[in-house]
């Protein structure tokens, strides 16, 4: 066996979570993350490095002579990062810039699917400022506003207050030159991650995130609270009708490209009443935090996959997953996601939980170490608890207790991860 050296690129849960699965991979030799975190820095080499240069990636590749480097953040991608890696002959995890614009650009995703008949929402693209914008009277609030630009998670408004709907419109316009309104689908949300390139595809285990702040799906939006999988609301038969209708068609068009996609699909899914999906939005990366409660349940060698994928050779690979569940609950810092304060001192992250097919641990994001070698906090998803285990319920207390042995002044954490699992 080949032993592969790899370049992971972020510095988030993510890229902590994957750092743990090649560690644990027969088939690498040598991590590097750029720029990374406290938590990679334990397993992985760190490389502090501005990665929204694409020109500071592919210099980093070439001296440290990676086989392989894993783009964690979308705007690597959108920049063009597996373009440039191409270009000196080594492998990227991650679709070329083209096809980047599945999440780069909202317009160009839903003119895709409405080319290969991908069940998605109805939407209207305006470009002119109005005080009285008519696709209001005709699309039933709440109304769904979208910026066609990479937004951090922030790009997104959904409101049934006119004025606020009128407002968020003529600002993105302002803006951008142009908005999206889309139409309100009704269901519940779900997540699918696909392994592609142009040999085959590989859906990882669904997972359900929570968007909101708060409770009970309450305050504002942010880059998500918490995760589990496998989702429940998936069932055989909704996957079936996912893969027939969303991913089949799209493989078969990104496949038969020039420059096939090669790396991760995430379908964001609203899943209906009947068991009807609909494309909520395409990202072109894993997400976060649904890669930490994704990546434990693979049990084949982590590395040969992503390896497999880059090379365009996924139909050679065996993917085995581990009949467990896993969940993880985020912790964020004081005014998360307004103005979060950082700097403040973290205790209690030493705990772990290892007792046979239970384990919980911690993936770190937003820390850092002060000068002292004290963990700070450094951002505003500061870290989060993964607990894994025979059953959800068993991965969710694991998770909890983690959490809740952490001390972090002003800091918050949901409390109702997977809840929803839990009614079905």
């Amino acid at each position: 066996m080949v032993l592969l050296d790899v370049l992971i690129i972020g510095n988030g849960g993510r890229e902590h979570a994957i750092a743990i699965g090649l560690n644990n991979s027969k088939s690498i030799d040598n991590i590097h993350v750029a720029p990374g975190n406290v938590g990679t820095y334990e397993i992985a080499v760190n490389h502090d490095i501005d990665i929204s240069k694409s020109e500071n990636i592919t210099n980093l590749a070439s001296k440290l002579n990676v086989d392989l480097v894993i783009i964690g953040p979308e705007m690597p991608l959108v920049n063009g990062i597996a373009d440039e890696l191409k270009k000196i002959n080594i492998n990227c995890f991650g679709p070329i810039s083209k096809w980047a614009n599945l999440e780069g650009s909202k317009k160009y995703a839903k003119e895709l699917m409405k080319s290969l008949n991908i069940p998605t929402a109805e939407y209207v693209l305006i470009s002119e400022v109005s005080n009285n914008h008519e696709i209001l009277e005709y699309f039933n609030p709440p109304w769904v506003i979208k910026r066609d630009v990479l937004a951090g998670g922030k790009g997104v408004k959904v409101t049934s207050d006119k004025i606020i709907a009128i407002s968020s419109i003529n600002d993105a316009i302002i803006s951008d030159g142009y908005v999206l309104v889309e139409n309100f689908l009704m269901g519940e949300e779900a997540s699918i991650l696909v392994m592609m390139d142009e040999s085959d595809y590989v859906c990882l285990p669904a997972s359900q995130d929570h968007k909101r702040l708060l409770d009970n799906d309450e305050g504002p939006n942010t880059g998500g609270m918490g995760a589990y999988a496998p989702a429940p609301i998936i069932t055989p038969s909704v996957l079936q009708r996912v893969e027939e209708e969303i991913i089949k068609p799209m493989h078969h068009f990104l496949r038969n490209e020039d420059n096939p996609y090669r790396g991760c699909l995430y379908v964001g899914l609203m899943i209906d009443d009947d068991g009807a999906p609909n494309v909520v939005e395409f990202n072109v990366r894993f997400g976060d935090p649904e890669t930490q409660v994704t990546i434990p349940l693979i049990s084949s060698d982590l590395g040969e996959l992503f390896y497999s994928v880059s090379s365009g050779k996924l139909s050679d690979y065996e993917i085995k997953f581990h009949k467990l569940s896993s969940a993880t609950v985020v912790l964020a810092s004081k005014n998360y996601p307004d103005s979060p304060t950082t700097g403040d001192l973290i205790y209690g992250y030493e705990v772990v939980i290892d007792e046979g097919e239970i384990n919980a641990f911690i993936h770190y994001s937003g820390t850092a170490k002060n000068e002292q070698g004290l963990y700070i906090s450094s951002g505003g998803r500061v870290l989060s608890a993964t607990g894994v285990a025979p059953t959800l319920r068993d991965a969710v207390e694991a998770s909890y207790q983690i959490i809740n042995n952490i001390t972090l002044s002003g800091s918050y954490f949901r409390s109702d991860i997977a809840s929803r699992a839990f009614r079905r």
